[in-house]
């Protein structure tokens, strides 16, 4: 499951804000290493709403720091 969520994440980043698919780990930064700003994460989120059809927070994006969290909230919210 985890797996399939950073795959997609991913492909967003790769496909949508044209980042090189080598710099993204679940550790990368996406505000200090991908540069991404905070009007790219609400395009990130909003991208990410339409791929999972779950209702994400903006406030539970403000913690959000590397990849990997982008997975581990995507997977919480699909668990609930």
């Amino acid at each position: 499951m985890k797996s399939d969520i950073y795959q997609q994440l991913k492909g967003i980043l790769v496909n949508y804000f044209e980042l090189p698919e080598n710099m993204i780990t679940p550790e990368t930064d996406l505000y200090e290493e991908l540069e991404l700003d905070s009007i790219d994460a609400i395009d990130l989120m909003v991208k990410l709403r339409e791929l999972t059809d779950l209702d994400i927070e903006p406030d539970s994006f403000k913690q959000i720091r590397t990849v990997g969290d982008v997975v581990d909230e995507l997977q919480q919210l699909m668990e609930a």
